[in-house]
């Protein structure tokens, strides 16, 4: 019987047989295999006058561990920190200044208040967490599949902090126009998918993950074999969200049993489930924010904790049956938060406030969770957000929010545009599932995109121009079609007095490049004696006349030009007073595989590729003031940047790079400081 080892002797197998024939009666207490964590909240009573309470469990915690408790960070560091933490953002050196003259010895606390109180910068910074969580994307969708953007609701509802209840309600049940529908539609691919992979269990998957920090996924498609949640319950919770009830597939095979709605803890149910989908939604939230439902503020409070000092009270945080290091750190938090109408802000301020956030910060422990001590935050990296924002700022280089309608823009933060090469190093997902947390691990891919790739550079480049004062502003475009597919735009400018005539064709996310035949058709250019068409004048390099056809219209002559192109017209002293031309894509490059996407644009002077749209508005941090000598700019990069002084060796370091000619020296020195850990790490 035993795998190893001898075999039982005859007279211990007598024994066994006997047991059985008596009827194998065992009166052992089955121990549960895995921990299963009490659903109500259990908060300790805390005495003392402390000015935030978790002071006091933090010292009764230190003392137990024979810890002596570490003085707080500095002003500049606590400062860099809270900015990046409550704004993603660095402080500019004129905030940190001010912040570091306040001599009110509540001046953190006040600091905190302010930077909650601005809920542009708070909504703008938060958004990127709660779109991993609620795997929500603007620019990413899957061909023949479904994905809806809950972008509008979700900054909105952190703006108004909304409280979280409500917020979760909303996702859980969404009603009404602006509902946001997204969460529950999940990611859902054209054609056959695993049946694990069903709206109804995507959804029953991430709110338990998201909300209760339930991992449903292996029991999605069998018993779990790493928690106690079985098959069964994972289609009686997905129940909630299906119009009808589901056939249960054991490994996409099915078991010809079909589910009804019952919730992870049945204990929490006592109302009738309902008979429509709308009815079962609404239960479905009921009894998610149930103040009996313990395990609700917990996650949250864990997930803030963890965003906030870099490892939760539990870990990992999508399983909170797992042992915390301080139950009591965990429920009574908890319940503040419950008790505070579920304000996020509130949370936010009570962690913030604490002298456990402002403890220097440790490095990363490998301890398991049973043995980990804590001493203080961890090191956390940016994310790849906050790096980008950050670079920004320093430099005061920043992207505009891409309009396909051809209208003005604004300047945006980076979790408004689309991920490039650099983010996606810097670990920004692309959100086809629920991402409650990031890989923040240095990679290969990272050390190669910061050291040569391209997004970067021109980010520095730019930026060292800027610094330099050698960039020009960019100058405004007299005509902008919007992104086209298959319809024309008509251009009619005002090229009187020009020297030059400029037509530019942009990429705006063609399949096929080189297939693609765009061009401006019909080009003309007028004088006061009349129309000279442009094909009368000399080709520029680049371009070539020949005939485009569209939908629906007579093929006509076009100046064609490659995807992308930048055309130049010498139209100096010639007298022509206006351009007009019909923007538009040849019928071929409408086809599938082609399928062209082009912006066409058209400048009496240079265009700056960088930014070719009309921007208004100020930058989301006002642009740097150029210093006029080294040693004030050396002193505001390292201010920025880093929220102090350079050291004499630094400062001597930098010098040498000044003395390279132009704008070079300011971008080694750039690289120098934005690829230092202390650059990229949250102290």
């Amino acid at each position: 019987m035993p795998l190893n080892g001898p075999a039982l002797t005859a007279a211990e197998i007598d024994i066994v047989r006997k047991w059985i024939e008596e009827g194998a009666e065992w009166n052992a207490v089955a121990q549960p295999a895995y921990r299963i964590a009490p659903l109500e909240l259990r908060p300790p009573v805390i005495a003392g006058a402390e000015k935030n309470p978790v002071d006091k469990l933090l010292a009764l915690y230190l003392r137990r561990h024979n810890i002596e408790t570490p003085a707080p960070v500095s002003d500049a560091i606590f400062a860099r920190r809270v900015y990046l933490d409550l704004w993603g953002l660095l402080p500019t050196p004129e905030q940190l200044a001010e912040f570091l003259k306040d001599s009110r010895t509540d001046k953190r606390e006040q600091l905190i208040d302010t930077l909650l109180a601005n809920r542009t910068n708070y909504s703008e910074h938060w958004i990127s967490y709660w779109n991993d969580l609620l795997h929500n994307d603007e620019g990413v969708n899957y061909a023949g599949g479904v994905r809806k953007p809950i972008t509008g609701w979700l900054l909105n509802a952190l703006a108004t902090n909304m409280p979280y209840d409500q917020m979760v309600a909303s996702l859980l049940n969404p009603a009404g126009k602006d509902a946001p529908e997204g969460f529950l539609t999940g990611v859902n691919w054209g054609g056959e998918t695993s049946a694990s992979q069903t709206a109804p269990m995507q959804a029953a998957q991430n709110s338990a993950q998201v909300f209760l920090g339930i991992n449903l996924k292996c029991a999605s498609c069998h018993d779990s074999f790493v928690s106690r949640w079985k098959l069964k319950e994972t289609y009686s919770m997905a129940s909630f969200f299906s119009k009808e009830p589901l056939e249960i597939y054991r490994c996409d095979v099915s078991t010809g049993e079909k589910s009804s709605p019952r919730f992870l803890f049945p204990e929490l149910a006592g109302a009738p489930v309902g008979d429509t989908i709308e009815q079962r939604r609404n239960m479905a939230a009921r009894l998610f924010t149930a103040r009996e439902n313990g395990r609700f503020a917990r996650t949250m409070v864990n997930r803030y904790w963890k965003r906030l000092l870099g490892r939760g009270l539990v870990e990992p945080a999508d399983d909170m049956d797992a042992e915390p290091w301080n139950s009591d750190f965990l429920d009574w938090l908890a319940a503040g938060f419950l008790g505070h109408r579920y304000d996020l802000q509130f949370l936010l301020r009570r962690i913030l406030t604490s002298r456990a956030y402002q403890l220097p910060a440790v490095h990363a422990s490998p301890e398991s969770q049973e043995k980990f001590t804590f001493r203080g935050p961890m090191y956390r990296r940016l994310s790849a957000e906050q790096f980008v924002d950050a670079v920004s700022s320093v430099t005061g280089e920043w992207r505009v929010l891409p309009n396909p309608e051809g209208r003005p823009t604004t300047f945006a933060r980076d979790w408004r545009l689309e991920s490039n090469p650099l983010t996606r190093s810097l670990s920004r997902p692309i959100r086809d599932q629920v991402y409650t947390d990031r890989n923040t691990d240095a990679t290969t891919l990272q050390a190669l995109e910061l050291a040569n790739g391209s997004t970067f550079a021109a980010l520095l480049e730019h930026g060292a121009r800027r610094l330099n004062n050698a960039l020009k502003p960019a100058p405004q475009n007299l005509f902008d079609s919007g992104v086209l597919t298959s319809t024309k735009s008509l251009a009619d400018i005002d090229v009187s007095g020009a020297k030059e005539l400029w037509l530019v064709i942009e990429d705006a996310g063609t399949r096929d490049r080189a297939k693609s035949i765009a061009g401006w058709a019909r080009a003309e250019v007028v004088t006061p004696e009349g129309v000279v068409p442009l094909e009368s004048l000399a080709a520029p390099a680049g371009a070539r006349f020949g005939t485009i056809q569209r939908k629906s219209d007579q093929a006509e002559r076009c100046l064609i030009a490659s995807v992308p192109s930048v055309i130049r017209y010498d139209i100096r002293g010639k007298g022509y007073t206006r351009f007009r031309a019909a923007a538009g894509i040849d019928e071929s490059s409408t086809i599938y595989h082609v399928a062209a996407k082009v912006r066409f644009f058209a400048f009496v002077e240079e265009p700056d590729l960088n930014q070719l749209v009309r921007v208004e508005g100020a930058p989301p941090v006002p642009r740097p003031t150029v210093k006029p000598n080294r040693t004030m700019l050396v002193d505001r990069l390292y201010r920025h940047a880093l929220s102090r002084d350079p050291a004499p060796a630094e400062r001597k370091v930098a010098d040498e790079f000044l003395q390279e000619p132009g704008a070079d020296g300011i971008e080694d020195l750039l690289w120098a400081i934005l690829v230092s850990p202390e650059f990229q790490l949250i102290r």
